[in-house]
Parts: structure tokens; C-alpha cells; sequence
């Protein structure tokens, strides 16, 4: 009896080392985070709120650099609006940070274009919250503050 209780728990503890190790993170789901701020960028750039949607959740938390707290749905209306036309947005010094299936992206961001028929250039830090629901990485939370030129 004493041996069964051994082995069984022997192979709970390696069955849990093995799934442990399924779930840690790698330089691949970096990349493809990543990527999926590039695509973030373009989208947004180009007005694509379908491929907007197909990267944020449906819980998605939205601070925009002004303060705006937005849903996803007044996240997806904001970005197909006519008054806003950004030409470019570009990450710089981006970081990703793993936590298991959760990533937190932190990193500088550049954007220029057009705000009711003025030009804009704005540089902010922002912060987003990455969770893998699902089979797929979905952005949960998004926050942005403006910093000097």
C-alpha cells in the first residue's frame, strides 16, 4: 500500500513538472506577440477594425493617452472614425514580459497623421495585457501615456 501511495505520488509530481513545462513560455510566443503588435499598428493605421477585432477580446480595457477609457466597442468605433486619420504608428524599444499564458507588452509608440483635418505626431509609452484564451492571444487591457517628443 505504501509503495502504491509512493508511485502515485511520483506520477502526479511528474505529471505536473510535464505540464508545468508545456505551458512555460518561449522566444516563439514572444515573436508572435510581437507580430501581433506590428498587425495591431497596421490595422489600426489602415482602419482594419476586422482585423482589429480578430486581436482584442471582448473584455478588452482601453485608456487612451488623453484619459478616454473605451470598451472594445467604442475602441473599434474610435478607430474607424473619419476625423482621425493616422498615416504611420510604429513601436520602439518594445518589451515583452511572460507570465505562463498572460504577457504584458511594454515599449514607446510614434504616431503621425491627421486629427480633424490637422496634423499630428504624437510618442507615448503604453502598456498591454496579452492573454492566451483560447488557442490564440487576445490583447485584455491597453494603456497609453504621452511623453515629450
Amino acid at each position: 500500500m505504501r509503495v502504491r501511495i509512493i508511485a502515485i505520488a511520483l506520477i502526479v509530481t511528474a505529471a505536473s513538472a510535464l505540464a508545468a513545462q508545456d505551458s512555460a513560455p518561449t522566444a516563439a510566443d514572444q515573436s508572435k506577440i510581437l507580430a501581433l503588435e506590428h498587425a495591431w499598428n497596421v490595422a489600426e493605421a489602415n482602419k482594419d477594425t476586422k482585423a482589429l477585432d480578430l486581436l482584442i477580446d471582448n473584455t478588452l480595457v482601453y485608456v487612451d493617452y488623453d484619459g478616454t477609457y473605451m470598451g472594445r466597442a467604442d475602441f473599434l468605433a474610435s478607430a474607424k472614425a473619419p476625423s482621425l486619420q493616422p498615416a504611420e504608428i510604429v513601436n520602439e524599444s518594445t518589451t515583452v514580459h511572460m507570465y505562463g499564458t498572460a504577457a504584458v507588452v511594454t515599449g514607446v509608440y510614434r504616431e503621425k497623421g491627421k486629427a480633424n483635418g490637422k496634423a499630428y505626431l504624437r510618442r507615448g509609452r503604453f502598456t498591454d495585457t496579452w492573454l492566451y484564451l483560447n488557442n490564440t492571444w487576445k490583447c485584455v487591457a491597453s494603456q497609453s501615456t504621452l511623453i515629450s517628443h
